[in-house]
C-alpha cells in the first residue's frame, strides 16, 4: 500500500515537472531571435553598436522592471495564476514585434514587453513546480526545471538560425508567440489551481523588516553582487555571439563560423552540464573556494577570446576560424561553472522567512547584469570600432571586467 502510494506521488511528480519544463522550452522559443537578426536588424535599420546593445539588453530591462513584483505576488496568490497572465504578456508582445516593429523605437518596446513577460514565467513557474511537488521531489523538480532555462535558449538558437534562412523574419516572431500562448495553454489545462504555500505556524514579518533584513545581510548582497557579475558576462556574449561570428566568418571563413546560429546552440547547450557540475564541485570543494578559482578561470579566457579573434591572432598565428570557435565553446562552459553554485548558494543558506525577498533581489540586480552586458559590448564596439580586430577585442575585455566585478563581491566576506 505504502509502495503504491510512493510510485502515485512519483509519477505525479514526474508529470509536473515534465509538463512546466516542456511548458518553459515553449515560453523561451523567442529568447535567442534579437541576436541571431541583430546582424540583419543592424544592417536594415542603420544601428549603431551601442542601439544594437540596448536592442539586445532591454529584454531584460523588462524582466528586471517586473521581477520583483512578479516574484513577490505568488507569496500571495496561486504562482500558476502569475504564470498565465504572463503567458499572455510574452505572447502578444512578440506577436506585435511580428505585425509592428519596423523600427529601431517599437522593436525596443516589443522585446521589453516579451522580457517582463518572462519574468512571469520562469521564477513563478519555478514556484508554481515546487508548491505542488513533495518536499521529497523538490530538490530535483528545481534542478531539472532550471536546467530547461539552458536547453529552452539552446533550442531557440537552433531554430533560429534554420528558421531564418526560409522564413521572413516576422514569421519567426510570431511563431514564437504562438508557442508562448501553448505554454500557458498546456498550464491552464494540465496543472491545478492551488493556494500558495505558506509558512506553517509563523506569521508573516512585516514588509519592511523583511527587506530591511535581506538588504543588511551582506551575505545576501554578496551572492547578489556575484550574479550580477555572472549575468553581464553571460548574456553579453549570448547577445553579441551570432555579430561575433559572423565578423569572424568574413575574415576567417570556416565551416563552423558559416552557420553561426547554429555555432551559439552549441555553445549554450554546453552551459547546461557545465552548471550542474559546477555545483557539483562546489559541494565538493566548498562554495567559496570554487567560485574564487572559476570566476578568475572565465575571465582569463574571455581575454584569450580577444586575443584569438579580436587582436587578429588567429591570421597571425594559424588558427583559423575554426580553433576560435572551439575556444568560444570553452568560454561558453567556463563562464557556467559558478551559476548553479551562485543559485544554490543563496538559496540552501537564506533563511525560509527571507528567501522570497531574497530571490526577489537576486534576480532583480542579475538581470539588471544581463541588461548592462550587451549595452557595454556595443559601446566597447562603437569605441574601437564595429569592424575594427580591437572593437571585438574590447567588448570580450568588458566581459572579463563583468565576472571580475562579481567575483571581487564573492571574495571579500565569507558565505558560509
Amino acid at each position: 500500500m505504502i509502495g503504491g502510494l510512493r510510485r502515485l506521488a512519483s509519477a505525479r511528480a514526474i508529470r509536473l515537472v515534465a509538463a512546466f519544463c516542456l511548458a518553459e522550452v515553449l515560453t523561451m522559443s523567442g529568447f535567442a531571435l534579437v541576436p541571431v537578426l541583430l546582424p540583419r536588424f543592424t544592417a536594415d535599420w542603420g544601428l549603431s553598436a551601442t542601439e544594437g546593445g540596448w536592442l539586445g539588453g532591454v529584454f531584460f530591462l523588462g524582466y528586471v522592471a517586473a521581477v520583483p513584483l512578479l516574484v513577490a505576488a505568488t507569496d500571495k496568490r496561486d504562482a500558476r495564476r502569475v504564470y498565465l497572465g504572463a503567458t499572455l504578456i510574452s505572447g502578444f508582445a512578440l506577436l506585435a514585434f511580428a505585425a509592428f516593429a519596423r523600427s529601431f523605437s517599437l522593436a525596443l518596446l516589443c522585446w521589453m514587453g516579451a522580457g517582463l513577460g518572462l519574468a512571469g514565467t520562469y521564477m513563478p513557474g519555478l514556484r508554481a513546480l515546487t508548491d505542488r511537488l513533495d518536499p521529497d521531489h523538490q530538490s530535483r523538480g528545481t534542478a531539472f526545471y532550471t536546467a530547461t532555462f539552458g536547453v529552452g535558449a539552446g533550442l531557440s538558437y537552433l531554430l533560429a538560425e534554420g528558421a531564418q534562412r526560409l522564413l521572413p523574419w516576422p514569421w519567426l516572431f510570431a511563431a514564437a508567440g504562438c508557442a508562448v500562448l501553448a505554454a500557458g495553454a498546456l498550464v491552464a489545462w494540465g496543472v491545478e489551481p492551488r493556494p500558495p504555500q505558506a509558512a506553517a505556524g509563523s506569521a508573516a514579518a512585516p514588509t519592511d523588516d523583511g527587506w530591511r533584513g535581506v538588504l543588511r545581510d551582506r551575505r545576501i548582497l554578496a551572492y547578489c553582487g556575484g550574479y550580477l557579475g555572472h549575468n553581464w558576462e553571460l548574456f553579453g556574449f549570448r547577445a553579441w555571439l551570432v555579430s561575433y561570428l559572423g565578423w569572424l566568418h568574413a575574415a576567417e571563413p570556416s565551416v563552423l563560423t558559416a552557420m553561426p546560429g547554429v555555432a551559439a546552440a552549441v555553445a549554450t547547450f554546453c552551459a547546461v552540464p557545465a552548471s550542474i557540475l559546477g555545483n557539483e564541485g562546489a559541494h565538493r570543494w566548498g562554495r567559496q573556494r570554487w567560485l574564487a578559482r572559476v570566476m578568475p578561470l572565465s575571465a582569463l579566457v574571455a581575454l584569450l577570446v580577444a586575443g584569438c579573434g579580436g587582436l587578429g591572432l588567429v591570421g597571425g598565428a594559424g588558427l583559423g576560424g575554426t580553433l576560435t570557435v572551439v575556444v568560444l565553446v570553452l568560454y561558453a562552459a567556463t563562464m557556467s561553472l559558478d551559476s548553479a553554485a551562485l543559485t544554490a548558494g543563496l538559496i540552501t543558506g537564506t533563511d525560509p522567512g527571507r528567501r522570497g525577498k531574497a530571490l526577489a533581489l537576486y534576480s532583480c540586480l542579475g538581470f539588471l547584469g544581463a541588461f548592462i552586458g550587451p549595452v557595454a559590448f556595443g559601446m566597447a564596439l562603437d569605441a574601437f570600432g564595429r569592424d575594427h580586430p580591437a572593437g571585438w577585442a574590447g567588448g570580450f575585455a568588458t566581459l572579463a571586467l563583468a565576472v571580475m566585478l562579481g567575483w571581487a563581491a564573492l571574495v571579500r566576506r565569507p558565505l558560509a
